[in-house]
């Protein structure tokens, strides 16, 4: 073994001893605690037992920025608000959403920017599609809180010690039933909160409106242009009398804007969560470069998000988007997934249990090991590309089905993504004279090649289940009840516990949030005896894994 690596081993094996002992130190500090269905802890207890461990794991493949000029220095004007350059842009402006929604973008072409709106106590501070269409948002609300009585149950027990008093969130996710139930949330404990979308086509604008309606300052509707997504952006930070203290992010685009446009507003977050990859990614960055000036949680890693919201989630939607869409039928099919992380096993499982031939490309050795033992054939794209019938890409990356490939496919093939971004299947390449585009339905284009090959585009490229379809309540019901406990654990954290650096959220938070939903399957969990827990080195009531196991 060289001497650089005999390094690094020692350096990774100090890391994990030190992350061990501080592993240890959370469940010798807090023995007392439990989270057990029947256990009721105040929100002093459960503040503090979510201290966080730092992570400084390198990130081996970096994800690039669009070029800031690109995507931070143009001010978004009135001029161009509609523009068609969101077709080819790489912002995660290009995630395309909902198909649960009563109303659709086209019903009104006056732009919302161009409204005078006034919800029932008055203000007008929101700029939604219609402010009318409140009613029908709070019934898509109610029907997502009964899915989400994890959440709410957090909500009731907190509610009346106010712990996100004085918090002013500003958030940046997809505006749908499930996160408005967050986001109610956030204003019970307390908060103040200002949001807009994630993505153009992500918002539900009949629950935008039953936001606004509710007084909460939403800047957001369906089949926004780039412009508007910025524009939208800018009005939830830069706003008179106000002046945001907390981020909570998905994609990391409103984390940058602030950062790039108002730095000085920037440096006075006390802190960030950020529940995706490419978010995470973003931060890493900032902070590997000595730029990232505020705490941040990685929540995109937490077992809670990862092994529920990207595995479950993925496996149960990825066959209603393209049902839905294509009408295939799987079985027999060759299908190829890109990517075998969380998502890529979710989306594997589900085809092969409706018997498609599934073939799953990967980079990573393990990942592509457990591949194989779980029976799919590990190849290269390029080895059967003449062959499939569906690509589903879920990497994170960008080029990962090029227009080389895209030229060599089969006619009557379908390409779709589950990623975040819109920059996995090249569709930049697609918009070329000697093409032809046909608009099939709603979110499903042919693209027509000279000799009259078609390959069928599933949302140009964006984000499949969201874009296409719907997403299971009760997976989200856990990732948002971790982005509730990590807000109110920066929020309400003493002077110097987090440094300026990405953190995991620790393990007990995990055990804590997975507890609260096992109530709804009536679940009974089996308590260790004191001479077990000795045995084991373990308190009885947690965590019950160190923070390196890997479920």
């Amino acid at each position: 073994m060289s001497e650089l690596a005999t390094g690094e081993a020692k350096a990774e094996g100090k890391q994990a001893s030190k992350e061990v002992k501080e592993s240890e130190n959370v469940a010798e500090k807090y023995s007392a605690m439990t989270v057990s269905k029947n256990s009721e802890m105040n929100m002093g207890d459960l503040t503090t037992v979510l201290s966080a461990v730092p992570t400084h794991k390198p990130v081996k493949k970096q994800i690039q920025f669009v070029e800031d000029k690109q995507e931070f220095s143009r001010f978004p004007t009135k001029t161009g608000r509609r523009s068609l350059s969101r077709s080819i842009s790489q912002s995660s402006t290009d995630s395309y959403s909902s198909a649960a929604s009563y109303t659709d973008s086209s019903d009104d072409e006056t732009s919302p920017r161009d409204k005078t709106q006034v919800n029932v106590k008055g203000s007008s501070d929101f700029c939604v599609k219609n402010i009318k269409q409140a009613e029908f948002g709070r019934r898509e609300i109610e029907i997502a809180e009964q899915d989400m009585a994890a959440l709410i149950s957090l909500r009731k027990r907190a509610q009346s010690e106010k712990p996100l008093a004085g918090a002013k969130i500003v958030g940046c996710t997809h505006i749908t039933a499930q996160t408005a139930v967050l986001i109610e949330t956030l204003v019970a404990l307390g908060a103040q909160c200002r949001w807009t979308a994630c993505n153009i086509y992500s918002t539900q604008n009949e629950v935008a409106a039953a936001l606004a309606e509710s007084g909460v300052a939403v800047f957001a509707w369906k089949g926004e242009s780039e412009d508007d997504f910025w524009w939208c952006i800018d009005c939830c930070v830069n706003t008179e009398g106000w002046q945001p203290n907390m981020i909570l992010d998905d994609g990391g685009d409103l984390t940058h804007w602030m950062y790039k446009k108002y730095p000085n507003v920037f440096k006075k977050i006390r802190g960030i969560v950020e529940e995706s990859v490419t978010g995470v990614h973003r931060l890493y960055q900032l902070s590997k470069a000595g730029k990232l000036c505020v705490p941040a949680m990685n929540v995109n890693d937490s077992v809670t998000k990862q092994k529920f919201d990207n595995l479950y989630c993925c496996r149960e939607s990825i066959l209603d988007g393209l049902k839905r869409t294509t009408d295939v039928m799987f079985g027999g099919k060759q299908v190829v997934v890109c990517g075998y992380g969380e998502v890529g096993k979710g989306c594997c499982a589900a085809l092969k249990a409706l018997g498609a031939i599934v073939y799953v490309t990967e980079i990573d050795p393990i990942c592509a090991l457990q591949a194989c033992m779980d029976g799919f054939r590990v190849v290269k794209l390029n080895e059967i590309i003449r062959h499939v019938d569906v690509i589903i890409t879920c990497t994170g990356n960008k080029n990962v089905v090029t227009r080389d490939q895209l030229d060599r496919m089969k006619n009557g093939s379908i390409v779709c993504n589950m990623g975040h971004s819109n920059t996995e299947i090249d569709v930049a390449s697609l918009r070329t004279p000697e093409l032809t585009w046909e608009r099939v339905r709603s979110q499903v284009d042919h693209v027509i090649w000279p000799d009259g090959k078609r390959v069928i585009l599933l949302a140009e490229g964006r984000l499949l289940n969201l874009s296409c379809s719907t997403v299971p309540t009760f997976v989200l019901s856990i990732t948002a009840t971790t982005q509730a406990l990590a807000l109110i654990e920066l929020y309400n954290a003493p002077e110097g516990r987090y440094k300026q650096d990405v953190y995991l959220l620790p393990k007990k938070m995990d055990e804590y949030v997975a507890s609260l939903h096992l109530a709804t399957f009536d679940a009974h969990l089996t308590e260790l005896s004191d001479e077990q827990a000795k045995y084991l080195g373990l308190n009885k009531n947690g965590p019950f894994k160190p923070n390196y196991y890997r479920y």
